[in-house]
């Protein structure tokens, strides 16, 4: 109680509210009274739902590695052993290490009418330890169900509850055509929304992937709009976000209740330009597919952040129950990479974009006239005339025409891949093409241009 209560008077002595949208550039974020870019490379959303999975030593290798954001699911959704090929998924706990909102009765039946108090002091432990940390953490509600293995155990399922409800199929679990159970799927999220009102490092994000499992615009709407009822009444207001596509996809008729919309997989970034005119935050919350490497997911990061996203979160399978400081190999069948070397990486690249003022930079690809190399388009961030940041990958050399005001510039070349200085320059610019010369650079490449 004591623990508990110094900590509610630190996070009122220190909170500047709950991340918002920058006010000065709502494209971006704004966190603990500063712009904020989030990144991070984390575990496969179990780590609340699993009870085998020890938060603190993961939180702390985030935290190790200057990464700032976490992504749990609910617990509304689990996997099971053998899903998507995934090896020790933290996603598909152990046979009675499965822990979710609603308790079990005697018979072994969840009761979808009552909530389990344990899961929510676990929950608000887990928020606890990310917001002590400075970590900010996405709750996602809910997740649609792939194929009826997973249908089958769950505890929306009819044949798992004891109130009668979730007697459907599985592409009709998160519509509008049951109304008993989307009462129950109201009250879970008014619950988690009021529970969790009291951090400020949180967002909620109504549903994973709802292009998968028949979930309709309509359902999801009427989730957002239970959040921001439910927080009218409540002292903070948190932001809201939606799963639009996997790649990309231009976002037609915006929920006015979301402020982040997430795309799965977004290399090329071109999702990024196609909903610039949204004025919010556009997020690459998932990665994967790409084999267990590290260059893809890093050109992945590079090249979305420098195209005007301002989230990007990497599916790190290097976390598991066994390894929550996240040691374990990553090998196939596993659909993805992570690992300390690329968690570094991810720590170098928000270094790299908080040297800059960025909420007064645009995406300005323009700005490299000539010289990208073959195939490749260059990824530019400026503030025309104060401060650059460029990104090429492929490796190679290039002699760049850059389209710069008159003035003098410094700046640094360095290795997305350990940091190091390739190459320190003075550019003397007497207005409009001004040629610079890149090192010969293995894999990728980054720029730092300011205005001396």
């Amino acid at each position: 109680m004591v623990s508990s209560l110094l900590f509610a008077m630190v996070i009122i002595a220190t909170d500047d509210g709950p991340l918002r949208l920058h006010p000065d550039n709502p494209s971006y974020l704004e966190f603990q009274g500063k712009p904020t870019v989030l990144i991070t490379s984390g575990e496969h959303y179990g780590a609340v739902l699993n009870l085998d999975f020890d938060h603190a030593p993961y939180l702390n290798e985030l935290r190790d590695r200057g990464l700032n954001l976490t992504r749990t699911f609910s617990g509304t959704y689990f996997e099971v052993a053998g899903s998507f090929k995934i090896v020790n998924n933290t996603l598909a706990p152990r046979a009675g290490r499965y822990i979710g909102p609603w308790p079990r009765n005697a018979d072994g039946k969840y009761d979808l009418d009552r909530f389990g108090p344990d899961y929510f002091e676990r929950l608000k432990s887990f928020v606890r330890l990310a917001a002590e940390r400075g970590i900010v953490v996405e709750y996602v509600l809910f997740c649609p169900f792939y194929s009826n293995d997973l249908w089958v155990v769950d505890p929306m399922n009819g044949r798992n509850n004891v109130n009668g409800v979730g007697d459907c199929p599985l592409d009709e679990v998160y519509s509008l055509k049951h109304s008993e159970l989307l009462k129950r799927q109201l009250a879970f999220t008014r619950r988690a929304v009021t529970e969790l009102n009291p951090f400020s490092n949180v967002y909620f994000e109504i549903c994973n992937e709802p292009y998968f499992g028949g979930v309709t615009l309509e359902w999801q709407a009427r989730v957002a709009q239970e959040i921001a009822q439910t927080e009218a009444g409540l002292p903070k207001k948190h932001l809201i976000a939606q799963n639009i596509a996997n790649g990309k996809a231009k976002v037609e008729r915006p929920d006015p209740h979301v402020s982040i919309f997430n795309f799965h997989y977004a290399s090329p970034p071109d999702t990024v330009p196609l909903n610039a005119g949204l004025k919010k935050v556009i997020a690459d919350d998932e990665t994967g597919f790409k084999g267990t490497g590290d260059a893809f997911y890093r050109r992945e990061a590079w090249e979305f952040l420098l195209s005007g996203g301002a989230i990007f979160s990497h599916l790190d399978y290097s976390f598991t129950t066994d390894h929550e400081d996240g040691k374990a190999e990553v090998r196939d069948p596993t659909p993805g990479g992570g690992g300390l070397t690329f968690r570094s990486q991810m720590g170098l690249l928000k270094r790299f974009l908080d040297q800059f003022d960025f909420i007064r930079m645009r995406p300005a690809p323009e700005v490299v006239v000539a010289g990208a190399p073959d195939r490749v388009t260059p990824r530019v961030l400026a503030q025309t005339g104060k401060q650059y940041a460029i990104y090429l990958r492929e490796g190679g050399r290039a002699t760049l025409t850059l389209e710069l005001p008159a003035g003098s510039y410094v700046g640094q070349w360095i290795d997305p891949r350990d940091g190091k200085v390739l190459k320190e320059l003075k550019v003397q610019s007497a207005g409009g093409k001004t040629t610079i010369e890149a090192p010969e650079f293995a894999e990728d490449v980054a720029l730092s241009l300011k205005a001396e």
